[in-house]
């Protein structure tokens, strides 16, 4: 048992002054406001929860910044992103893995993610294809090396469109038949262990047939699993599902399966007004992931209709072309604001625009992952904690107003002083414990991938 004394922690309902926390097997067992600080207690100056990071491709960390130089005229997109996308993905074995995930999950952690849902579709191993668990464990040993909590979402990938297309060369790798998904998910639940947690996913509609995605979707509710799948990312990808089905993506969903709060829709960035409102009312999370969203031009989600439907939110790195979630809300506001050619899109009529992103983020992003859910700091959650630097520059002068504000507002330097994962701090003086030694690792293994054979 420890004890966390905050000057100021941010709880459910805003800021609380001189709040006493007992930590208890990784989690928060008892919650005091107006509490004295005993002489025994670990002392910070602001206090928020850590988010979740509920999207990320961990392997796609070491491709950020590689395919940013123009092609064919007018000819660049996601579709032609994604095909040097899977240049890089059929090289990655699992010690390769294991170095760029590690060096991912570090980036996370420091930046305030303690949670990540790894959407994982990379099985096999390039030297021994009929090896499919390998990968699994080298997510597992970044993210113990991280320290960060893992989500392990594996994820269905059965053909190569709406059409029934076979999978091409890049995606064969991806591939597992319904049943030996089945098993591997099973065999990953055996394999989890305490600080790591289990959910299923579809990697898309046009990627898996219905009767797959129904499959899963069962499989989920019957174990109690949060459900993630893309859907709705590019315009084509709406326009071949009404060709092919009759329906846009998400109405597709909607009508066919049982969405509730168990599902997470990452991106959903197409959406019409009947899907919008069908949708919010489910329950279900939207995963937003605004720096690869832009990165890859997918278009705008309609953030300020979704929030006034009540609609819930996280948002994930995704592609890790940034790992800042200060910086993926920022964004996320700041494209609705050039959309609209208007200021504070997201703010609430009694909490800023930092404050209430950042809490629906909290709240979402736990909803996404199967953790105990809440806006702030409460009894009962994981002991998953910032601590803010009150000195720093980004957040001097700042009152309870606008705390929030200025920690997504006011850009750097970084305010994160200190961040814990299941009540153990992972960085301390913002810096995470894994220090250099990670670097050289990923460093060494992007020289190899883009310098070696094959590179």
């Amino acid at each position: 048992m420890a004890r966390l004394f905050a000057d100021k922690a941010w709880l459910a309902d805003g800021w609380r002054r001189n709040v006493r926390l007992t930590l208890e097997a990784g989690h928060i067992a008892a919650l005091e406001t107006g509490a004295k600080r005993a002489p025994a207690d670990d002392a910070v100056a602001l206090l928020v929860p850590g988010l979740v990071n509920a999207h990320s491709h961990a392997f796609q960390r070491a491709f950020a910044g590689r395919s940013e130089f123009r092609g064919p005229a007018g000819t660049d997109s996601f579709w032609t992103w994604r095909e040097q996308m899977y240049g890089l993905a059929g090289r990655i074995e699992p010690r390769a893995l294991a170095a760029i995930a590690h060096q991912a999950y570090t980036e996370m952690v420091a930046s305030g993610y303690t949670s990540v849902a790894e959407f994982h579709y990379l099985y096999r191993d390039p030297s021994d294809p009929a090896v499919v668990d390998a990968m699994l464990a080298a997510l597992v040993e970044a993210a113990d090396a991280s320290g960060i909590r893992l989500i392990y979402v594996p994820v269905l990938y059965e053909r190569g469109g709406f059409g029934g297309q076979a999978l091409s060369s890049g995606q064969a790798r991806f591939a597992l038949p319904f049943d030996a998904y089945v098993d591997h998910a099973e065999r990953a639940a055996r394999f989890l262990g305490p600080a790591h947690s289990l959910a299923l996913g579809a990697h898309s509609l046009r990627a898996v047939t219905p009767d797959s995605l129904r499959r899963i979707a069962a499989l989920a509710r019957e174990r109690a699993l949060p459900m993630h799948v893309h859907v709705a990312e590019q315009r084509l990808e709406v326009e071949d599902c009404l060709a092919v089905t009759g329906a846009r993506p998400v109405q597709w969903l909607l009508d066919n399966l049982d969405v509730d709060a168990r599902w997470c829709l990452v991106h959903a960035t197409h959406l019409d007004r009947e899907e919008l409102a069908r949708l919010a009312g489910t329950g279900a999370v939207v995963c937003l992931c605004p720096s690869t969203e832009g990165n890859l031009g997918d278009g705008l989600f309609p953030l300020a209709a979704w929030l006034e439907a009540g609609g819930r939110m996280a948002i994930g790195s995704d592609s890790h072309v940034t790992i800042d979630p200060r910086e993926e809300l920022r964004w996320l506001e700041y494209g609705q604001r050039l959309q609209q050619e208007k200021r504070n899109v997201a703010a609430a009529p009694d909490r800023g625009t930092g404050a209430r992103l950042y809490s629906a983020a909290v709240e979402g992003g736990a909803v996404a992952a199967g953790l105990p859910a809440g806006p702030g700091i409460a009894t009962g959650m994981p002991a998953d904690l910032v601590a803010l630097d009150a000195g720093c520059a980004a957040l001097a002068g700042h009152s309870e107003a606008t705390l929030l504000d200025a920690l997504l507002f006011c850009g750097q330097p970084s305010p994160i002083e200190r961040v814990m994962v299941a009540g153990a701090w992972r960085v301390v003086d913002g810096r995470h414990a894994t220090g250099a030694d990670t670097l050289r690792r990923y460093a060494a293994t992007l020289a190899s991938l883009y310098d070696g054979p094959g590179g």
